[in-house]
């Protein structure tokens, strides 16, 4: 996986800082019932037993096998004042699975 990140994202992440044993996180919130939404989020979290850590820039991102499931092989940060960090693309499906 690369992760790429625009100079706005890289500028706020390097402002951040971290306390001991408190890492970055790219970590997935899954919501919806019948059509799936998944939406990335960067927090400050512990290490977890089998983290995937990406360094991209001298800055390193830790993530779960769930996930990392869910991103592209190639990943953008960006930042945003209205919105905050921009990671990858916000997934959605609308699909329902059912039946009579």
């Amino acid at each position: 996986m690369v992760i790429t990140l625009t100079e706005t994202a890289m500028d706020k992440l390097q402002a951040i800082e971290l306390k001991e044993e408190q890492f970055l996180r790219i970590d997935a919130d899954i919501a919806g019932g019948c059509g799936l939404s998944v939406k990335f989020a960067i927090v400050l979290d512990k290490p977890r037993c089998n983290d995937t850590v990406i360094e991209c820039d001298g800055i390193q991102f830790r993530m779960d096998r769930f996930t990392k499931r869910y991103l592209d092989e190639e990943v953008q940060i960006d930042y945003t004042d209205e919105r905050g960090f921009l990671i990858g693309e916000i997934l959605t499906s609308s699909a329902c699975a059912g039946g009579k």
